[in-house]
C-alpha cells in the first residue's frame, strides 16, 4: 500500500514546496519508489524546485480529465530512478480538481507500486488544499516559528481532524510538525518562538527543524532540492527529518545558538 503524505500549512511562503521536494528526494535516496504531486493549480512551483520545468508536457489536471495517461504525465527524476514528479497546471483554476479524479490518480499510483505519494499542498483552506489532505495517511505541517504562521496552522489541524477520509472513518491522520527558517539566536533574544512554544500550541511532535539558511534559496534557484546539498545545515536537517519519518532515531541538530568564544565577546564579534 502506498503511504500518502500531505505537506501542508495555513500560511503561504513557509517552505512547503521546498519541503515536498526534499522529502521526496530523501525517500528516493532511501530506495523508496516515490511520486510527488503539485496540487497548487494555477501557480506550479514544484517542477522548478525539482529542476524539471522544461520537461512538463502533461500535468495533473490533464490526467484527471482524461486528456493524458498517468504514464505520459509523470516526469522521471534524472537523479533518482525511483522518483517521479506530477506537475500542476498553470492554465487552469482550482476548480479543475475534483475528489473523484484525485482519488483515481492516487489509486493508479498505488497500483503502479509507489511506496510514497507526497502531496504538495497550496496554502490555506481552499479546494486544492482540501483535496491534497483529504486522502492523506500522514501530514507534515510546515510552520515558521512566528505567531501568525502557528495560528494559521492550528486551523489546518482542525481540518485534518475533521475533513479527511481517515476522520470520516473514525481514524486520525498521523501529524508531524516541521519548523522552517529557525534561528536559535533569535529565539534566545525573544524575537522568535521556540520549538517547545510551537509544540505546546499545536500539540504536535517535531519531526524536523530546518535552520534559516541562504542555501535553501540557492538550491531552489538551481532546481536542486536542498536535501541534496549535504554540505549545508538545511540539507542535513531535511535528511534527519526523512530518517525520523522512516522510524530512525536522530538527535535534533541546529537548534542551539552558537556560544561565543572569549575573544569574540571581548571584541564584539
Amino acid at each position: 500500500m502506498a503511504e500518502i503524505i500531505v505537506v501542508t500549512s495555513g500560511k503561504g511562503g513557509v517552505g512547503k514546496t521546498t519541503t515536498s521536494a526534499s522529502l521526496a528526494c530523501g525517500l528516493a535516496r532511501h530506495g523508496k519508489k516515490v511520486a510527488v504531486i503539485d496540487f497548487d493549480v494555477g501557480l506550479r512551483n514544484l517542477d522548478l524546485i525539482m529542476g524539471c520545468e522544461r520537461r512538463v508536457v502533461y500535468d495533473f489536471v490533464n490526467v484527471i480529465h482524461g486528456e493524458a495517461s498517468l504514464k505520459q504525465a509523470l516526469i522521471k527524476d534524472k537523479r533518482f530512478d525511483t522518483l517521479h514528479v506530477l506537475a500542476a497546471s498553470q492554465t487552469r483554476d482550482k476548480d479543475a480538481l475534483a475528489k473523484e479524479g484525485v482519488e483515481k490518480v492516487l489509486k493508479e499510483l498505488a497500483d503502479e507500486g509507489f511506496d510514497y505519494i507526497v502531496c504538495d499542498s497550496p496554502a490555506g483552506i481552499e479546494k486544492g488544499a482540501f483535496l491534497a489532505m483529504y486522502f492523506a495517511d500522514q501530514a507534515i505541517v510546515v510552520v515558521n516559528p512566528e505567531v501568525s504562521s502557528v495560528r494559521d496552522s492550528d486551523r489546518i489541524l482542525g481540518l485534518l481532524a475533521s475533513k479527511t477520509r481517515k476522520a470520516e472513518n473514525g481514524e486520525r491522520v498521523k501529524e508531524f510538525l516541521l519548523l522552517t527558517r529557525y534561528s536559535p539566536g533569535r529565539v534566545e533574544n525573544g524575537e522568535m518562538l521556540s520549538i517547545t512554544d510551537v509544540e505546546e500550541v499545536l500539540g504536535l511532535k517535531t519531526i524536523g527543524v530546518i535552520p534559516e539558511s541562504g542555501d535553501v534559496l540557492n538550491a531552489s534557484n538551481k532546481g536542486e532540492p536542498v536535501i541534496l546539498d549535504m554540505e549545508s545545515n538545511a540539507g542535513q536537517a531535511y535528511d534527519d527529518a526523512v530518517a525520523r519519518l522512516m522510524g530512525e532515531e536522530r538527535p535534533m541538530r541546529f537548534t542551539q545558538a552558537e556560544k561565543k568564544g572569549f575573544f569574540s565577546k571581548l571584541f564584539g564579534g
